[in-house]
């Protein structure tokens, strides 16, 4: 039985669209019990189904890392609290993302060897059912080529434990795929992966090639990795309103829509960055998931799954494991 904890505050659109989540969540899977966190009068919905603590305080959105270590009535910081004195499975919240990583980081520890953690999520890549995983994609501003060379450790690891990738292909984002292509930073991180022999490493790739099927892990800073994120969610949605006014615009057009329908269905589903839930922060000594701050119920029931998909697969021991090796 997997145990998470969920914080239900902070998030956009209220605890209502949390709960929402959960219980959608819930209907999915009958193995894991869930602790929610947060104003107790707003999770009434959860009442004999969840384990409810009542946490009136909610983190801002702009809290730094040492504001949230003094709110201890917050529920972000009695959801990461919980986890760590019960020993629970995983901690979700789609709160400040600066407060829940830095918070993560300070009470949960680094695991041990590791510079820096990063976030890491899977991307969808042309290839049907194909996840590439990026990181960082957003935990940090910037980046040695030390933490980018362990990053590509953990990234592959990730890969390995969720996907079931026996042997990953491993790239580093840079503006060419020639070597001596990048910021200073990627260039030596490129030398130092070379040098190592490290497994699957493959050079540099583009962006436009990143989500090609090419690349299994690719590599960035913070920094980088998070205007590729947001770029990517801008692109998919500008590519709905195109399509959705191309079968909009006459009587023939519609009729189309009918004969296509499915594959319209399948492409919009694929390119909702919703489904993708969340991004786990990966290097932390436990499994903790940043949702989307805009979360709606779906949006949250996703990332729930990813949660509960990276406890059951063990990720965090797979990398302590990979990482002494």
């Amino acid at each position: 039985m997997l145990k998470l904890v969920v914080d239900t505050m902070g998030g956009d659109n209220g605890s209502s669209a949390i709960v929402e989540g959960i219980l959608d969540f819930l209907n999915e899977k009958k193995d894991v019990e869930i602790t929610a966190v947060g104003k107790k009068e707003e999770l009434t919905k959860l009442e004999g189904i969840c384990r409810i603590i009542d946490a009136p305080d909610v983190v801002p959105m702009d809290a730094g890392a040492l504001e949230v270590m003094h709110m201890k009535n917050s529920s972000m910081m009695v959801a990461i609290k919980t986890m760590k004195d019960e020993h629970l499975d995983a901690v979700i919240s789609c709160g400040s993302t600066g407060g829940f990583l830095s918070a993560s980081t300070i009470n949960l520890k680094m695991i041990p060897g590791v510079k820096r953690a990063a976030l890491v999520a899977p991307f969808p890549a042309q290839k049907k059912g194909q996840k590439v995983v990026i990181l960082d994609i957003g935990a940090n501003n910037e980046n040695s080529p030390e933490e980018l060379v362990q990053f590509a450790t953990m990234g592959r690891l990730y890969s390995q434990a969720v996907y079931g990738v026996e042997e990953p292909n491993v790239y580093l984002l840079s503006n060419g795929t020639e070597e001596e292509k990048g910021a200073p930073e990627v260039k030596e991180a490129h030398q130092l992966l070379k040098q190592a022999n490290f497994p699957g490493f493959k050079g540099n790739i583009e962006a436009r090639s990143a989500l090609s099927g090419e690349a299994d892990v690719v590599v960035c800073d913070g920094f980088t990795g998070n205007i590729f994120l947001k770029a990517s969610e801008g692109i998919a949605k500008y590519m709905g309103f195109l399509v959705k006014g191309m079968f909009k615009k006459n009587l023939w057009t519609k009729l189309g829509y009918l004969h296509v329908k499915g594959g319209v269905k399948e492409m919009s589903e694929t390119m909702d960055y919703k489904s993708t839930g969340g991004a786990m922060l990966l290097g932390v000594n436990g499994v903790v998931v940043k949702a989307h701050g805009n979360s709606d119920a779906y949006a949250f029931k996703c990332a729930l799954r990813v949660a509960y998909k990276l406890a059951e697969a063990d990720v965090v021991n797979k990398i302590k494991g990979g990482l002494n090796q």
